[in-house]
């Protein structure tokens, strides 16, 4: 494994709007003036969240698609994040992972949000991913699934990093300060949480509090409110320290999820 370099885009979303959107989020981007291994986007970063499936579904082959290629080639880096895909007469909050060759790994949301009616709208994933980075292994995760730790449960040789793409209202935030936290602190791994800022086109109001919490608990990143785009390092040693030192994993249940 070597250090890893992870940007988080905290960014504000423009409700339903792909054009303005992968406008904004390239302007913004273009602020970068580090190498980054993988940049992070909110879920749905290209539409906010939305069940508007009708105007904001894609195909593979879209847009969006696209544009996180030439977003991946142009910084010479993964780029990550969420969006509504159509398939075969079903619709997907997919986490698409996209390399700087064109090539791309996809992660289908597992739990849908009930209250939002997404589970009526959507098809939900079947199983869980892990990523390979510079030697660290990454599972990727989407909003929801946050509150269900079965889902996101690590074992030895497991992962390394688990990473929340997110539209968290502000209303229960407290939730998304305690959960990732604990996320952490119950896996041994880092866990990344990246949220969106501002209002929805239903007047539900996001106030950010992206953040990376370490295997130890501590608070490598956090930001509330407002639109942030930062980078930060990863170090193996860190995490070796933390497995070493309380080494929980090799003690837990082994169990398989149907």
């Amino acid at each position: 494994m070597e250090p890893i370099k992870i940007t988080i885009f905290q960014a504000y979303l423009f409700w339903e709007n792909v054009e303005k959107n992968l406008q904004n989020l390239a302007l913004r981007l273009s602020s970068l003036r580090e190498k980054t291994d993988l940049i992070l986007l909110p879920e749905m970063f290209n539409t906010g969240f939305t069940m508007n499936v009708e105007k904001c579904a894609e195909k593979m082959d879209g847009p969006s698609m696209h544009w996180l290629y030439e977003m991946s080639k142009k910084f010479d880096c993964v780029v990550a994040g969420s969006l509504i895909i159509e398939e075969e007469d079903k619709y997907y909050n997919r986490f698409v992972w996209m390399s700087p060759d064109g090539s791309f790994v996809h992660y289908d949301k597992r739990h849908l949000f009930g209250m939002a009616k997404e589970d009526e709208i959507f098809t939900k994933g079947k199983s869980r991913i892990v990523l390979q980075l510079k030697g660290w292994k990454i599972c990727p995760m989407i909003c929801y699934d946050l509150r269900f730790p079965v889902w996101s449960r690590n074992q030895v040789d497991g992962y390394d990093l688990l990473v929340y793409t997110a539209s968290w209202p502000d209303k229960r935030s407290a939730h998304w300060r305690t959960l990732i936290p604990a996320r952490a602190i119950e896996n041994q791994a880092f866990v990344i949480g990246v949220n969106r800022v501002g209002y929805d086109g239903n007047e539900v109001y996001y106030s950010g509090g992206s953040m990376c919490i370490s295997p130890f608990g501590d608070v490598v990143y956090y930001k509330p409110e407002d639109e942030d785009l930062y980078t930060f390092t990863l170090n193996p040693k860190d995490l070796g320290n933390a497995r070493n030192q309380f080494p929980f994993l090799k003690d837990g249940d082994n169990f398989s999820i149907l």
